[in-house]
């Protein structure tokens, strides 16, 4: 199972919007050499929404190929069409990833059944470990405890990330799917918590620009020392809040512009940090001590 600090990886870019493969490569090695346990390649945060289907592929293979072994690559591989999500899973699959992480479908806003068959047929599609991913507040869709127990009795659906804040959730879907699912956070604020009340880690936003801080918290919180995991996440709270400040991953990016480890690229529809919104994260990131 893959536990810890995960990396809900950026995708750097060029001002004019091109992928800059130079900082992805100086990003892997960074987050490797501060303790990142695992890397997501290519997920929401990654911008795979603007991403097309041939650079998608490309920045995962160029992943797995720079990570070479060292540590676990997830491939985000979720759309909202289930021939899209079977193409991408096969392309991480040939590409060498660990793992897929498959976001719900959104805008189409599919009944429980619709989520069931959806994943279902995408795992029987494409033999490699696939967490789910739910994170009804960007997708208009909720993927409920009782449709993520039926979908772990699916041999090659692992886990989940749960990014609804509910912690409820996260002991609900233990009680439903047992000691041997994975349950990830998706949510940094409550991920200290989540992982006291069982998750098996976070997949985090916020391991971009604090990635030691955030392995260091989770070694503590999974070993269940909630002394030492409150004092680490106190000082990341100004970056677990800001860091939305605007929609993700457009706050991020200026920070990891800030901090002179990537250039300032973006895609639209996203637009780059507002003027307003740059010294609330500036001030997040002198307190966690990343600026």
């Amino acid at each position: 199972m893959i536990q810890g600090s995960l990396v809900a990886l950026v995708t750097p870019m060029k001002p004019d919007g091109a992928i800059d493969e130079t900082a992805l490569r100086t990003l892997v090695e960074w987050h490797i050499a501060e303790g990142t346990d695992g890397i997501v390649a290519v997920g929401t945060t990654g911008e795979s929404a603007t991403l097309d289907e041939e650079e998608h592929c490309r920045v995962i293979r160029q992943v797995v190929e720079m990570v070479a072994g060292r540590i676990p690559v997830i491939a985000g591989t979720g759309a909202n069409s289930t021939t899209e999500a079977i193409m991408l899973t096969r392309c991480a699959k040939d590409a060498g990833a660990d793992a897929c992480l498959l976001v719900t479908p959104y805008y189409n806003k599919p009944t429980q059944e619709g989520l069931y068959l959806h994943h279902k047929a995408i795992a029987e599609a494409v033999d490699i470990p696939q967490i789910l991913y739910n994170v009804p507040g960007r997708t208009a869709c909720d993927m409920l405890p009782e449709t993520v127990a039926r979908l772990a009795k699916v041999p090659n659906i692992v886990g989940i990330k749960e990014a609804t804040g509910d912690l409820t959730r996260i002991t609900r879907i233990r009680e439903l799917c047992g000691p041997d699912f994975a349950i990830y956070s998706g949510d940094d604020a409550t991920g200290c918590e989540a992982m006291l009340s069982g998750a098996n880690g976070v997949i985090s936003v916020t391991n971009n620009v604090a990635p030691r801080a955030m392995h260091e918290l989770c070694i503590a919180a999974l070993a269940g020392n909630r002394a030492e995991a409150e004092r680490i996440d106190a000082g990341l709270r100004g970056l677990h809040k800001e860091l939305f400040i605007e929609a993700s991953p457009i706050p991020v990016k200026w920070a990891l512009a800030e901090m002179g480890r990537m250039d300032t690229g973006i895609r639209l529809p996203l637009t780059w940090l507002s003027e307003a919104a740059r010294e609330p994260l500036r001030r997040a990131m002198q307190q966690a001590g990343v600026l």
